[in-house]
This record gives C-alpha cells, structure tokens and sequence, in this order.
C-alpha cells in the first residue's frame, strides 16, 4: 500500500511590508501563466487584425508625429535647434513611444486588474501581486514586437546600434520595468478603495506624455535647468527614453548620471508602490 503525502501550507502575514515571498509565488506559477496568456488571447480577441494592432498602432503614431512634430513644427532631434542631428525623426520618435506606450498602456491595465478581477480576490487566496504581476508580460510581448519594426526601420536609415548602446540596453528596461510596476501597484491599490482613478488616470497618462521627451530630446530644456532637472529625477521615463535613442543611434554619448538617477528613482517608486500595495492587500477582499 502506498501511503499518501499531504503537504499543508500555513498562509501568514508578510514579515515585511516590502518583502516578497518568492517560494509561494513560485508555488503559483501556474496562475501567473494562466492569467498572463488570458490578458493576451483577450487583448485582441474578435478583432480583424489581431496581434497586428502591437504593430499598427505605434506606427501610426509615428507616421502623425513626424508629419506634424517633424514636418510643420520642425521639432529637432537634438538638443541643439541650430545644429542638425543626423536621426531621422520616424526612428526618434518611435524609440520613444516603444517606452512610453509599454509605461502607458501597462500602468493604465494595471490599475484596473484588481477591480477587474474582485471576484477571484473574494473567493480564493493567492498571492495579489500575481494580478498587477501578470499585466507587465503583455507590456513586454508588445514591445518586443514594435522593438522588432525598429530594428527594421534603423536598418532601413542605415543605422547599426553601438556596442555600448546595446550592452546598456538592460538597465534602461530594468529601470523602464521598476517604474512602471511601482506606479501600477500604487494606482491599483488606490483604485481599489477610490474608484476615481480610473477618471484621472487616463488624463494624466495623457498629460505626462508632453512632460516626457517623446516627441522632443530632452536638450531642448537646456535653457530652463530647474525644469529639465525635475523632469529627469521625478520621471525616470525621461532618463530611459533619452539614453535608448544615444545608445541605439549614437547620437552622442551615454548620460550616465541621468542613467542611474532613473535607475535609482525607479527603484524608489517600486519600493514605494510596493510598500503602498502590501500594507493594504489584506482589504482588498473586503472593499473591492
């Protein structure tokens, strides 16, 4: 006779507010997985073009912001408005959206997972972190996809990446990911208990975009330092987007103070998100 093995788990409060139970969140891997495909597969279910739209969508914004930022605005991709850069403004503006629609669309999913998901949350016990967690891959597959087109459109301008660029490529994604995971706990949190984020989100989302050099180098607020200043250290998008087109195109050299203030900021907005999340996951059964 075989004798049976049965494993019990004893669910308890985090020892930290910032701790993360890595092993149980390995137990449930599974769900992770689960509820990441279902973000996908439901993302563009019953539409004609399907995944085409990752691709679609920023090259349309591309193809608008070159003709009116580019074209009749005149917006220069350097710092300088007098010396000429040699980036064609389609692959300076979609170096830009491929950070600013991975913070933008992921921050905007991430504050509604957990409403959208209030039923699980009331009836079963898993680790929260999974619900907001699940929202980046899509983020990720998506802009793995326009990263792609850019590789293509670069070699079409006849760009090549430079080595240093490339080796840097990691940090900034690093930076882009703690940012963005750090911001979405945070509104996702909040929204659980005040339902006006959903309201104000998309307005500020909207509104951040035009204080993040998307559409212009960050150079251009050289003559207004106290500006360029807040913008590098309380949006850690900006340090990201700026050293992505240096590294990638090699239009000057990598700022590497302004790399590792994003790198550090984004870590002080996770830690915060994160903090935020934790103390109050333990209501969201309650009140979502």
């Amino acid at each position: 006779m075989s004798s049976l093995h049965r494993v019990e788990y004893e669910i308890t409060p985090p020892k930290s507010a910032i701790s993360i139970d890595w092993p149980e969140l390995w137990r449930y891997r599974d769900l992770f997985l689960v509820m990441s495909w279902r973000d996908l597969s439901v993302r563009y279910k019953q539409t004609a073009l399907g995944v085409v739209w990752a691709v679609v969508q920023p090259l349309l914004t591309t193809v608008i912001f070159t003709v009116i930022f580019g074209r009749i605005a005149k917006i220069p991709t350097s710092g300088n408005a007098v010396e000429a850069s040699h980036v064609p403004y389609p692959v300076f503006v979609l170096i830009g959206l491929i950070c600013w629609q991975f913070y933008s669309g992921t921050i905007t999913k991430t504050s509604e997972s957990m409403v959208l998901n209030a039923q699980m949350i009331q009836k079963v016990y898993f680790p929260r972190l999974i619900i907001p967690g699940s929202m980046i891959i899509s983020g990720v597959v998506d802009m793995t996809i326009v990263s792609v087109i850019l590789g293509i459109m670069m070699a079409c301008y006849g760009f090549t990446p430079h080595l240093v660029g490339v080796a840097v490529i990691p940090l900034l994604v690093i930076s882009l990911i703690l940012t963005t995971v750090g911001q979405g706990l945070m509104c996702s949190a909040v929204n659980v208990r005040y339902r006006d984020v959903r309201y104000a989100l998309p307005f500020v989302v909207q509104t951040m975009m035009y204080v993040t050099p998307v559409i212009y180098p960050v150079g251009m607020l050289d003559g207004h330092p106290w500006l360029k200043t807040l913008m590098i250290w309380l949006n850690p998008i900006s340090g990201t987007i700026t050293n992505a087109r240096t590294g990638l195109v090699g239009d000057g050299n990598i700022d590497w103070p302004m790399l590792f203030i994003s790198l550090g900021m984004g870590a002080v907005y996770f830690i915060l998100g994160l903090l935020y999340f934790r103390r109050t996951e333990r209501h969201f059964a309650d009140i979502v």
